[in-house]
Order: structure tokens, then C-alpha cells, then sequence
């Protein structure tokens, strides 16, 4: 015990976030890969973002991490007069930006990384809280149980 007596011990809570700050995270770390397959596009280059799976050998039970590429879907298009068109998604569903309107109108792609740099310091400064909010019940509602 006389060892312990040497650390500076301290009684400390862990620092719980709030839903919004959890949505919030989410939706901005989405936009963030946007934004490098949008760079990647707009340089002609294919992008292909990472993600790190366990993969165990079945001959010799050995657990190994393997990075393997994810598929990314454009959040943009281009409509038929040449316009591109973003539209903001929470998982599966589109966010609502204003009242009525769902996507955002672009001149072409050389605008897309720097409007969707505005989405996200709106997200991080929290001025779509409530469409995320309602994007998420959504994305949760198809999740629920239903009764019989």
C-alpha cells in the first residue's frame, strides 16, 4: 500500500455529452468524409474512405485487424440545367435544412467543399439541433419493435 501513497489519487466523474453533442459529432464526422470524397472528386482521383474490422483466421484463431474500404455515397447529384444540388443525410434519412427545403443549390463542383464546410460549422454551432433531432427519431423509429 506504502507504493499507492506515492500517486496523487483524485475522485473524478466521467464527462457524459448530451444527445445533441453525440448527434452533432455524428453528423459532422459525416461530413468530414463528404468532404474528402468531394476534394477527391473534384481532383479526379476515386475515393475510398477506411474503416478497421477483426478479422479472425480460422485456421489458427488468430484475431487480426484488417482495414478494409467502405463505400461513401455522394450527399450531392447534378440535376439536368447543370446545377449541383447537396443534400444533407442523418443515416438513411435527409435532413430538412429550412422549412420545405431539403437540399442546398450549388453552381457546380467547385462550390461543394466550401458549402459543405458552412453545414458543418452550422451543425458544430448548433443551428441544426432540431432538424437533426428530428432526422434521428426517424432513423429510430424504423429500428422500434413493432407490436402485434
Amino acid at each position: 500500500m506504502t507504493a499507492l501513497l506515492k500517486l496523487k489519487l483524485v475522485s473524478v466523474q466521467a464527462d457524459r455529452k448530451s444527445p445533441e453533442v453525440l448527434r452533432r459529432n455524428k453528423l459532422t464526422a459525416h461530413i468530414e468524409t463528404q468532404i474528402a470524397f468531394a476534394k477527391a472528386a473534384n481532383a479526379g482521383v476515386i475515393y475510398a474512405g477506411k474503416r478497421v474490422k477483426f478479422v479472425t483466421n480460422k485456421e489458427t484463431g488468430e484475431r487480426k485487424q484488417v482495414e478494409q474500404a467502405k463505400r461513401v455515397k455522394p450527399w450531392w447529384f447534378t440535376q439536368a440545367n447543370g446545377k449541383t444540388v447537396l443534400a444533407l443525410r442523418y443515416g438513411a434519412k435527409t435532413i430538412e435544412i429550412s422549412k420545405g427545403k431539403n437540399a442546398v443549390e450549388l453552381s457546380g463542383m467547385d462550390d461543394l467543399v466550401a458549402t459543405l464546410e458552412v453545414v458543418k460549422e452550422a451543425v458544430l454551432a448548433g443551428e441544426l439541433d432540431a432538424q437533426i433531432e428530428q432526422a434521428s427519431g426517424a432513423l429510430r423509429a424504423g429500428f422500434a419493435k413493432k407490436k402485434k
